[in-house]
């Protein structure tokens, strides 16, 4: 993976650390707050499920096409989930951010713009991005309105896209924000941090 390799990347308020299977304690705790993988709508392991969920996402690292982070709230210094650039494609210098989650107690404090801010910065600053991709569940509500608020743009709907684990068919929501509109996205998140800090 000469493109794109592992990174930290972090602020005052959040620190991305590259995925590691050492991790694995820390987010069984983080899963547990809330549930996470009862919410029917979207892929997050449950407790059990973690190892292989560390394992698959570095296996994904190793073929070049994820690179995957824990994700470190500095404000207590544990861990509250992970997130990824994944489908890599960088001939076309393109990635998508997603399977990401966080426990409970971190959704909507704000601490998911400074990821966000993160990786869109390295992204298009440090890998010259033509555009960056985010894609989810039709019936995620929560995450369509968390990634229209950063700024990207609804490119269009996959129909029956895909099969849930329960065999439902996958309506996917194709969201992106492309290198032209990275100036006012950057001064848009920016400013929310400013105004409403974690």
């Amino acid at each position: 993976m000469t493109w794109i390799a592992p990174v930290t990347l972090s602020d005052d308020r959040v620190e991305l650390i590259p995925l590691s299977a050492d991790h694995a304690p820390e987010l069984r705790l983080a899963v547990r707050d809330g549930d996470l993988w009862t919410l029917w709508y979207t892929s997050v392991p449950d407790e059990a499920g973690m190892d292989a969920e560390i394992a698959r996402r570095l296996r994904l690292q190793e073929e070049g096409t994820m690179l995957p982070f824990a994700v470190r709230d500095k404000k207590t210094g544990t861990l509250v989930g992970m997130t990824t650039f994944m489908n890599i494609e960088a001939d076309k210098q393109r990635v998508e951010i997603g399977s990401t989650w966080y426990a409970r107690s971190v959704q909507r404090t704000g601490l998911n713009t400074h990821c966000k801010l993160l990786l869109l910065e390295h992204a298009f600053e440090a890998l010259d991005c033509i555009a960056v991709e985010f894609r989810t569940n039709f019936f995620n509500r929560q995450s369509r309105t968390a990634i229209e608020r950063l700024g990207a743009k609804l490119d269009g709907i996959l129909r029956a896209h895909q099969k849930m684990a329960d065999g439902a068919l996958r309506d996917t929501c194709v969201y992106s924000i492309v290198a032209s509109e990275w100036p006012a996205v950057r001064t848009h998140l920016r400013y929310q941090i400013s105004r409403y800090p974690a």
